[in-house]
């Protein structure tokens, strides 16, 4: 490091960040103005954005990701209300994807941000099952925790 650049960063003129090098993301969620949202917070970084389980899964077969953000309620009628025997159509099937394919995604931090903290709590149950990086963000925290892991 030269002098220059020493007094520089001393009297605050230097920026003294590392930029970090983008990232492979992806997203399940149904909701296209999160989906925008996400878009935004890690512009520069490559996204792949599932709206089904079944994009999900074939999603998370064939890529690698970095980072893994799963929605609970894909469908309007599971915003109402957990009482229903449509699970297989939740982010839950997911978790339930990933576990039992504990090979796939290793290496990736998983945040579950759904709004529905009782669904979610299972998610993430579930997917710790097999040692995963996984937490639960309630959405209106997640700008946060997103600049405070992925910081640009």
């Amino acid at each position: 490091m030269s002098l220059l650049r020493s007094l520089l960063i001393k009297l605050g003129l230097a920026e003294t960040r590392v930029k970090r090098s983008p990232i492979s993301v992806f997203l399940l969620d149904d909701d296209h103005r999160r989906h925008r949202w996400f878009k935004k917070r890690f512009e520069g970084d490559e996204i792949v954005i599932a709206e089904t389980v079944e994009e999900a899964k074939k999603n998370l077969t064939e890529g690698s990701f970095d980072a893994i953000f799963l929605d609970h309620d894909l469908l309007p009628h599971h915003y109402e209300s957990n009482d229903h025997n449509d699970f297989a159509s939740t982010g839950y099937a997911i978790a339930e994807f990933l576990t039992e394919r504990s090979d796939l995604q290793r290496a990736a931090t998983i945040i579950v941000h759904t709004r529905n903290a009782d669904a979610a709590i299972p998610m993430v149950q579930k997917l710790r099952e097999t040692g995963r990086n996984v937490e639960y963000c309630a959405f209106p925290m997640l700008d946060l925790k997103i600049r405070n892991y992925w910081q640009r």
